[in-house]
């Protein structure tokens, strides 16, 4: 009768034995695994962590070759880019030592060279012309003194052209006294008593005073040299266009050289800069490279 009635209640649990083994963990011992004696989940974590040790070492192994890979191509753009700055470079350096050359010598050597040799040469043009001017000027006042001493009261009509001639030389055609002692000399040989007086010289000297006649002699000498400072003038004004010329010509191309020679110059700058200013951005690649 009581068993029959504990059957009825719901609430009464019958004691027995499970069959089922459960999986989840002991709250009395939960750090202790219950698949350490399980054959099956031992198998598939030994399956797992083999798969997964194999897959790590593969990955490794990925990662080493790829590493060797990157750093193989690294040192080829390094041994390129070094190859190519070395060519880079000897190009530009040649190029800026012609500009840096080529503006030294023309602007601390031609330049200087070419003015020096422009003064020489102008300097000995400047004397010729000189020269050239006083020669011009002296056979003017010979040929002034000649021709005012021979038309000196008809002289030439008295004595030979010869002996005039003589008088005259470009040491003395410009000094006075050669035309007073000359014509003195000629008035005592010549003139003295009745001897030529129909001649026009002797005439003179007759009815001029002998202050009078002197001053018209020494105004010979003054007639020569303002013949002689014409000629000079007018073979100076002659060869001032050439001189002129010459000058200009010698300006203008020692501007030109140096112009020439500073267009160098800053061609090798901004060469120089711009090596410079590229050499220090590959650096800084190549040290990307390298890291």
């Amino acid at each position: 009768m009581k068993l029959k009635n504990n059957k009825n209640k719901s609430y009464i649990t019958p004691r027995h034995t499970p069959t089922i083994t459960s999986r989840g963990l002991s709250e009395c011992n939960k750090e202790t695994s219950i698949y350490n004696n399980d054959p099956e989940m031992k198998f598939v974590k030994e399956n797992f962590d083999r798969q997964t040790s194999q897959r790590f070492e593969e990955y490794e192994q990925r990662m080493i070759t790829n590493r060797q890979k990157c750093k193989e191509q690294c040192d080829k753009d390094i041994k390129q880019i070094i190859v190519k700055d070395k060519i880079e470079k000897s190009l530009e350096e040649k190029v800026e030592k012609c500009c840096l050359k080529c503006g030294c010598v023309l602007g601390g050597g031609v330049a200087p060279a070419w003015g020096l040799i422009s003064g020489l040469v102008y300097a000995g043009w400047s004397h010729y012309v000189s020269a050239v001017a006083e020669k011009a000027a002296t056979n003017a006042g010979v040929r002034a003194g000649f021709e005012g001493l021979r038309d000196f009261f008809l002289l030439d009509k008295l004595i030979p052209i010869s002996r005039i001639e003589n008088c005259i030389n470009p040491t003395n055609y410009s000094k006075k006294m050669t035309y007073i002692l000359f014509t003195q000399e000629i008035k005592n040989s010549m003139c003295e008593g009745a001897q030529n007086s129909g001649k026009a010289f002797c005439s003179a000297t007759k009815q001029q005073t002998q202050q009078a006649f002197s001053e018209a002699a020494a105004k010979l000498a003054d007639d020569a040299v303002s013949m002689a400072k014409l000629a000079e003038t007018e073979a100076l004004d002659a060869a001032t266009p050439a001189l002129t010329t010459y000058t200009n010509a010698i300006i203008a191309s020692i501007i030109v050289i140096v112009v020439i020679a500073l267009v160098m110059l800053i061609i090798y700058l901004i060469l120089r800069y711009r090596r410079k200013k590229k050499m220090n951005k590959k650096e800084q690649y190549t040290k990307l490279l390298k890291e």
